[in-house]
């Protein structure tokens, strides 16, 4: 039996980790064993994830399996695009100027700060009183 061609990324976002499996196919999209559409549920998010395909255009040429975790529904959706573009890269090395010229090859480093001890927040404090 002969092994189907699989092209993996990982994509981070936060605290949101996506594992993705591009294989050739018809462009089904398949997040956590169920459909892109029933697990990210926001339109917005949906084109957002299908950015990098568009970008090459092979958004019927290949089958996304992904698994994510971690975070919220946001930070998964980032995650998940990241994936998609590093494993397109893999693909075909030539997608590279096109899928950075869109910006989907850059990591986002934002995370969330820490809440200082002490104090209410990150960055917010406790009210001062002088009297």
């Amino acid at each position: 039996m002969e092994k189907a061609v699989e092209y993996c990324g990982t994509g981070r976002r936060k605290t949101s980790i996506a594992r993705v499996r591009l294989s050739p196919g018809t462009g089904e999209m398949v997040v956590n064993d169920g459909s892109l559409e029933d697990y990210f549920r926001r339109g917005t998010l949906i084109t957002f994830i299908k950015r990098p395909l568009e970008c090459v255009e092979a958004l019927d040429k290949f089958d996304v399996k992904a698994r994510v975790s971690g975070g919220g529904i946001s930070g998964q959706a980032g995650a998940l695009q990241l994936g998609i573009a590093r494993a397109l890269l893999k693909t075909d090395e030539e997608l590279r100027s096109a899928l950075r010229r869109a910006g989907l090859l850059t990591r986002d480093p934002r995370m969330k700060e820490r809440k200082k001890y002490g104090q209410k927040g990150a960055r917010a404090r406790f009210q001062y009183s002088k009297r």
